[in-house]
């Protein structure tokens, strides 16, 4: 069984509709906020989705080909207070979670973490603060900083990706495989992404060969995936779909990113 963890009630309700069609592991979904969550209440649950939005992460698991039986946390923190579109609070905003997220972490302590973060000045600060609470809790981390257009989106959704390992696992690439874990003020163990699946790399042989072009009121031409139309007037529930495909991940950027890392533990 698995664990979503979603306050917003309207995505909530999408990652419910999601796991009755089959499209993510089954589990349950709590809509409490995550510092609401105490860490004795997640024992017993295989996988934990954090801020899970419209399960993009989970999601991206199978894409990867990650068993659904086989461990792993999730969480992309919020990422207005780290947006150069927000108010620049940083870490003195209400919407920076990573400390209730890292509290679960190091209590719990899974054997794998990934996560998401906004790609700015502000992003990688905060990125700083997240290696050095993992290092201090006893994990390896490695962190990429990649965009969507990189494997052939037509779009660039400029991302930090990380992973954190959990020292002493059977598999850890941390330091007693000679690899150093990043420092607090860099980062620099980072993974190289690979392409991805078999064909999804390039702008017209991969995921998006078959993208809508709608033109908007700029006059600016943007894809979208076939059918959906998300901007269009008289949708039911607009502004949630919207909400949530803005805040969602791109699947197949994190699928590139859990197949570097699968990568990476396989080499001698």
């Amino acid at each position: 069984m698995n664990y979503y963890n979603e306050n917003d009630p309207f995505a909530a309700e999408w990652l419910r509709q999601l796991i009755s069609q089959g499209h993510i592991p089954e589990g349950i979904v709590d809509e409490r906020d995550i510092q609401d969550v105490a860490p004795s209440e997640l024992e017993g649950f295989t996988q934990c989705h954090f801020f899970a939005g419209i399960g993009g992460w989970s999601y991206a698991l199978r894409l990867a080909g990650w068993p659904d039986s086989k461990p792993v946390w999730t969480g992309s923190c919020p990422c207005q207070p780290f947006s150069q579109a927000g108010k620049g609070k940083g870490t003195a905003d209400e919407r920076h979670l990573w400390p209730a997220f890292h509290h679960l972490i190091s209590i719990q302590r899974p054997g794998v973490v990934f996560g998401e973060q906004v790609a700015s000045k502000d992003g990688l600060a905060w990125l700083d603060l997240v290696q050095a609470d993992l290092e201090g809790t006893g994990y390896a981390s490695a962190a990429v900083d990649i965009c969507a257009a990189g494997i052939g989106a037509q779009h660039i959704r400029q991302r930090i990706w990380f992973v954190a390992e959990r020292l002493g696992e059977p598999h850890s690439a941390g330091p007693q495989q000679g690899n150093k874990t990043s420092s607090p003020t860099g980062h620099r163990n980072t993974i190289e992404p690979t392409s991805g699946p078999a064909g999804s790399a390039g702008p017209t042989n991969g995921f998006w060969r078959d993208v809508d072009w709608l033109q908007c009121r700029d006059e600016k031409w943007r894809p979208v995936e076939p059918g959906t139309f998300p901007l269009a007037h008289g949708i039911p529930n607009r502004v949630g779909k919207l909400r949530g495909y803005g805040n969602a991940i791109v699947p197949q950027v994190a699928q590139a990113f859990i197949a570097a890392y699968n990568q990476a533990l396989r080499k001698p």
